[in-house]
């Protein structure tokens, strides 16, 4: 296969058709038949830690590589404008430092998110016991008096 085409849905079907790339940006996920056909669902989740999706309006990208290392083919390839490149495969000492390292930049991710300072514009309130902002605090935040 050298090429998927792009389908936004609101759900993923039951069953896939070879050639397509299922998006639900409303799950945040890309679902897909595996390219070297196999027969297996290929399943992306978009997150700041997970894959990428970029629209161009006629194609779309999704990066990181797909690396399918749970499958029997083992499969590795890029989707770039719909387009499939193939990449090397990866032997099992690679995929153990690639999964060591996504565990590290979740980590990583998630931590520095927790530790992110929250800041308050002056002369905003926010109720610190039901963390609201009430209507005027609100209309000040967003410059009106």
């Amino acid at each position: 296969m050298e090429t998927l085409q792009h389908r936004f849905v609101e759900f993923i079907p039951e069953v896939l058709d070879e050639g397509i790339l299922y998006i639900t940006m409303e799950y945040r996920t890309a679902v897909h038949m595996c390219v070297c056909g196999c027969g297996n669902e290929v399943i992306t989740p978009f997150s700041p830690t997970d894959w990428h999706l970029r629209f161009y309006g006629d194609s779309v990208s999704i990066y990181p590589s797909i690396g399918s290392w749970s499958f029997k083919c083992r499969s590795h390839y890029w989707i770039t404008r719909n387009r499939i490149e193939h990449a090397e495969s990866w032997n099992d000492r690679e995929v153990q430092q690639g999964r060591d390292a996504d565990k590290m930049n979740k980590k990583s991710f998630y931590d520095e998110k927790s530790q992110e300072p929250k800041f308050e514009k002056p002369g905003t309130k926010l109720n610190r016991k039901t963390k609201k902002w009430s209507l005027k605090s609100f209309f000040s935040f967003l410059g009106f008096k």
